[in-house]
């Protein structure tokens, strides 16, 4: 009986620190990264990527809420981060 009690404290333990660990997870992260340039005017928004992502990325929002991501260190990036800080105020 003791290591059947054993047993099934070892598996809601398990359990328990599995939900833990699965919930230190990244949630936005990019993989693919946005190549070409685009217009400053079509994004109302950006965020930078979660620090535990493998890769470093901005992600851009256009005015119809759709998510770009891109490369931070691109010329144009940079430029649109720019202008949308300026702007936000």
């Amino acid at each position: 009986m003791k290591a059947a009690n054993i047993l099934l404290l070892c598996m809601l333990g398990a359990a328990l620190l599995s939900t833990v660990l699965c919930g230190n997870m990244p949630v936005d992260c990019c993989f693919d990264l946005f190549k070409y340039r685009m217009d400053k005017n079509l994004f109302s928004s950006y965020y930078k990527t979660d620090p535990r992502c493998s890769s470093s990325g901005i992600v851009l929002i256009t005015h119809r809420k759709r998510n770009i991501c891109a490369d931070p260190s691109q010329p144009w990036v940079k430029n649109v981060m720019n202008f949308l800080d300026i702007n936000s105020f």
